[in-house]
């Protein structure tokens, strides 16, 4: 659709691009990215042919940009630039319906119900047609942006190029206009290249982008192939980190950045307070996580952990829904809170702290066997809610994801081996239990302090996890087998 060979190019006999060199295929969305000054609406101008080459040539539909008229070039190609103004007074339809113009024929031009349609739908599409009787002078820096678009979208070309099209647009109104030019490609085959300063944007609707840098081709790929962290750095000369979307494998872009440092924070004890109903921990600062609670699984940045006690009879149907009302009705906020649960009488809770050479830990472990289970023994059985072991680590360090990781496994294998050593066993296959049914863990750690890399049992703080997990277990289980055994 789109064939950019070599090309060269810029203002006042200064070339602002060199050597640029690419192809877009038909319904695909393109987008082009990079730091301001590296040539992107320099780039889009040559592209449109309102700016010529000094070198190479750019083809659309295998004809050269430069072999169209306007006016033809106007029905294979509509553009929306950055900023869009209009001098005159007219309604929101009059303006979209521009976009007409260049299927009109020259001699008594004739408005058709094809034209109207596509008006209509345009207007629909962009989410002005409430608004289609207003002076588009009356409207707002956004809506005037979505109505010079449906006047774009109104000309129904084959190839759309848009210059930061969510420019002035509220978060709703971006995702909602992304989706549907997106579904356009599919629909219409709709070929369209739009310039992005929001990277994370173009990482989610673009089949492919392109990194501009200094007027020169940095990357081009999909999105995973082009976003990597060290171009990045390298194109905007800042500190990034790339993640991943958490629902699809779109990389995603965040600036790392220091900021204003917190107050210093040692995770103890003294921010621990126990309940027949609940424990809870609430933290002054927030402090990265990675758990399997019912309430916030997964990673994040909480600032109150909860492990309530349920009833041995609790129905787990709705069971999430449950346990954020019940963290409402103690004054803590959902959105701060990782949440667990358990049958265990929360009386019988170990808790320990390790001190060590820069850094320290906090374990707390409530443990209950009533439904140990043999994880390698693959038997079908329901998911009973009668135990629980569920354990909990505070780290005062700085941990990295793969320190997290190597937590979870070093805790477990640490349960594992107290449940061993107490001699629990699954009641339905009378092997060794590795852990009950319902276990969940949590490792937290305050990201201020010492660096610490590593948690596996080879490391310090692998070792010390290890260690206060297993006596926590320990010390738990036999509170709840000394209790059952006096019941």
């Amino acid at each position: 659709m789109i064939s950019v060979q070599n090309i060269a190019g810029g203002y006042h006999q200064k070339n602002i691009l060199n050597n640029i060199c690419f192809s877009v295929q038909e319904g695909e969305f393109f987008g082009i990215l990079g730091p301001n000054g590296s040539g992107k609406t320099t780039l889009m101008k040559m592209l449109s042919g309102i700016l010529p080459v000094t070198k190479g040539q750019i083809m659309i539909k295998n004809k050269n940009v430069t072999a169209y008229s306007s006016k033809e070039l106007a029905k294979v190609m509509a553009v929306l630039p950055q900023l869009t103004q209009t001098a005159f007074d007219m309604t929101v339809k009059e303006a979209v319906s521009i976009g007409r113009y260049p299927h009109q024929a020259r001699i008594l031009p004739r408005w058709t119900v094809e034209d109207e349609e596509l008006v209509e739908l345009a207007m629909k599409d962009t989410g002005v047609a409430g608004f289609a009787g207003r002076s588009i002078q009356s409207l707002s820096g956004g809506e005037q942006q979505r109505v010079f678009l449906a006047q774009a979208l109104a000309q129904d070309p084959d190839i759309l190029l848009l210059d930061e099209p969510t420019n002035h647009l509220d978060l709703a109104f971006q995702q909602s206009l992304l989706s549907r030019l997106k579904s356009w490609t599919k629909k219409r085959n709709l070929t369209i290249v739009s310039i992005f300063h929001d990277l994370n944007m173009a990482s989610l609707y673009c089949d492919r982008v392109m990194l501009l840098s200094e007027g020169a081709i940095s990357d081009i790929g999909t999105p995973y192939e082009a976003l990597q962290e060290p171009t990045l750095k390298k194109v905007y000369s800042a500190e990034v980190k790339r993640h991943y979307h958490p629902s699809h494998q779109s990389p995603q872009v965040i600036l790392d950045s220091p900021g204003s440092p917190e107050r210093q924070v040692r995770i103890t004890e003294e921010w621990l307070s126990i309940h027949p109903e609940y424990i809870a921990l609430k933290s002054p600062i927030p402090l990265k996580t990675l758990s399997s609670a019912v309430v916030h699984a997964g990673i994040g940045w909480y600032t109150t952990f909860l492990n309530r006690h349920v009833d041995l009879n609790y129905s787990t149907d709705h069971a999430q829904v449950d346990l954020i009302r019940f963290i409402q009705s103690k004054g803590f906020d959902p959105n701060e809170t990782a949440g667990m649960m358990t049958a265990v009488q929360l009386e019988d809770v170990s808790v320990k702290m390790t001190e060590l050479a820069g850094f320290s830990i906090l374990t707390v472990v409530t443990a209950g066997t009533g439904n140990a289970a043999d994880a390698s023994s693959g038997m079908d059985r329901l998911s009973a809610s009668q135990g629980t072991i569920n354990t909990w680590v505070f780290v005062n360090g700085i941990c990295s994801e793969e320190a997290f990781i190597q937590a979870v496994i070093t805790a477990t294998e640490a349960k594992t081996r107290a449940l061993a050593d107490r001699f629990i066993q699954d009641p339905v296959t009378k092997t060794l239990a590795t852990g009950t049914t319902t276990d969940s863990v949590l490792i937290a750690a305050t990201q201020q302090g010492q660096e610490l890399p590593y948690g596996g049992p080879a490391t310090e703080l692998g070792r010390a996890i290890g260690k206060s997990v297993y006596d926590c277990t320990i010390d738990s289980v036999g509170r709840y087998l000394e209790k059952k055994r006096h019941a």
